[in-house]
């Protein structure tokens, strides 16, 4: 079974990294207009943050510059919803891990629910979930902050999280991607979307086509004969 994992590991590997040569990320989102109906093409600076992660430390959306970030927002009181993306985001991560893609892309979930989502929960909620610290973090306010201020930040990027009186929130479920020069390049809506054309596309952005400006031909040849 191990050998058969690390199979899959490399070939995953290589066949993201010739695509990625192949294919940059506004090719790749062409072509997921007609493949993949989860995905939205954006375009635009990304909404800056400033937070403070489970252990105190100020975290701010331009300190993953040079990083592809993929982020949510959820809560962790949520009973249905959140869980469910927070797997989904888990699958990518292990996904790109497999890729050799640890150091290229960023994880970070940003909490709606503050006052309840103390350093002690949102340090739980990663293991629980599947979710790999080495490069994910889980977001909320710092002292001093408005306390709406984070649902305030799902909304600049999109999606409403409602209050409700039974202490749950209204809300959508999406998946921001950001590419290494902090542009908001595209939404991923609901928890449906094929994971390997997620990792598809982080690859593109994080190995964009500049770098390779002669793309190798019959790339899908060449890697099976690495073979």
């Amino acid at each position: 079974m191990r050998v058969l994992l690390l199979i899959w590991s490399g070939v995953l590997f290589l066949a993201l990294t010739a695509m990625a040569a192949a294919h940059g990320p506004d090719e790749v989102a062409a072509e997921f207009h007609d493949r993949e109906p989860y995905f939205q093409a954006i375009g635009k600076p990304a909404p800056e943050f400033v937070l403070q992660d489970a252990d105190g430390d100020t975290v701010q959306l331009n300190h993953f510059t040079g990083k592809v970030v993929v982020l949510n927002f959820i809560y962790a009181t949520c009973p249905d919803i959140c869980p469910l993306h927070s797997e989904v985001i888990a699958n990518i991560q292990q996904m790109t891990a497999d890729a050799g893609m640890t150091e290229a892309v960023q994880f970070v979930s940003i909490t709606t629910d503050p006052a309840n989502d103390t350093a002690e929960v949102m340090a739980e909620y990663g293991p629980i979930h599947g979710l790999d610290p080495a490069n994910w973090t889980f977001l909320t306010l710092a002292p001093g902050q408005p306390k709406d201020l984070t649902r305030q930040l799902a909304e600049a990027y999109g999606h409403g999280f409602t209050p409700t009186d039974a202490g749950y929130q209204i809300h959508g479920t999406v998946t921001h991607i950001i590419g290494k020069d902090g542009n908001w390049e595209a939404n991923f809506h609901g928890l449906e979307p094929d994971p390997l054309n997620v990792v598809l596309f982080l690859n593109a952005l994080a190995n964009h086509w500049e770098e390779h400006p002669e793309p190798p031909k019959n790339w899908w040849r060449r890697l099976l004969d690495r073979f």
